[in-house]
């Protein structure tokens, strides 16, 4: 054996070498790219987590509304029956002095409808028009012109009724001091709002102009005047002269019809003391 050993050539022992080392694979770095790896974990956490929080939230919304929807006629109600009182309160402290100051519209819709047997108009704008016409042209005709309220009640739950009496001393000197009555029936929405006011039942009591007496029949007629009847109707015996009192309510109807050009000032009026 060593005699052989020297006397080999290269060739065999590099053969040799490589039969001892078979299928040797040349050792190579191997670099692992953590950030991705990482990055794409974090993402999968986070759409974990978000899509968790969005089921939470809607699971909350969920409930939330149906809390909502269950307390929803309960403070309704309670919306309501606070307006309603507001609306009595106002009505009771507004409507006394409507010939010497505006009156507080927050009871009131945006589309209210004021109704008289002769007329309807619609709008908050018209409705503030019509009390801006009543304490203009009320100034004008009248000395002393005031409301004044009878009484005040509830035939339903979203109805208030108002028992009231207007009188004045007019500024001419052959009318003497009128007055009539009438009803103002005001009704409410499920929120406690005013969304229409109608005016009915007016008892006329007009001062009649002085007539010479033909007959008896006559000065009995005169002495004790028929009680007067609630109407609207303006071609009946009130019509048939001209008073202060149609003069008035000629004004704001045509105040009405002329709205468009009207401003709206604010003014004050002499009341009733």
């Amino acid at each position: 054996m060593a005699y052989l050993l020297p006397h080999l050539s290269p060739s065999l022992l590099i053969s040799s070498s490589s039969k001892s080392k078979p299928n040797s694979i040349p050792s190579k770095p191997i670099h692992f790219n953590l950030s991705s790896s990482s990055s794409s974990t974090t993402t999968t956490l986070s759409s974990l987590q978000s899509s968790t929080l969005q089921g939470v939230e809607v699971n909350h919304q969920t409930s939330a509304a149906q809390d909502s929807h269950r307390q929803d006629p309960q403070r309704q109600r309670d919306d309501f029956y606070l307006n309603l009182g507001l609306a009595v309160r106002t009505l009771r402290e507004d409507l006394p002095l409507l010939f010497s100051k505006d009156l507080n519209y927050d009871i009131y819709r945006e589309d209210i409808t004021f109704v008289d047997p002769l007329n309807t108009f619609t709008g908050i704008d018209s409705y503030k028009l019509i009390f801006w016409a009543l304490r203009f042209h009320g100034r004008i005709l009248f000395r002393e012109i005031c409301l004044e309220i009878f009484r005040v009640w509830q035939p339903s739950e979203n109805v208030i009724l108002i028992r009231w009496n207007l009188k004045g001393v007019p500024r001419v000197p052959w009318e003497a001091k009128g007055e009539f009555q009438g009803t103002s029936r005001y009704k409410l929405d499920r929120n406690g709002k005013i969304y229409q006011h109608k005016v009915d039942n007016l008892a006329f009591n007009f001062p009649q102009p002085l007539k010479p007496a033909a007959s008896v029949l006559d000065l009995v007629t005169a002495a004790c005047p028929a009680s007067p009847n609630p109407t609207f109707l303006w071609n009946s015996a009130a019509d048939s002269y001209s008073s202060s009192w149609l003069e008035l309510y000629r004004a704001v109807r045509e105040t009405l019809d002329r709205q468009e050009h009207i401003p709206l000032p604010q003014d004050g009026l002499i009341t009733c003391s």
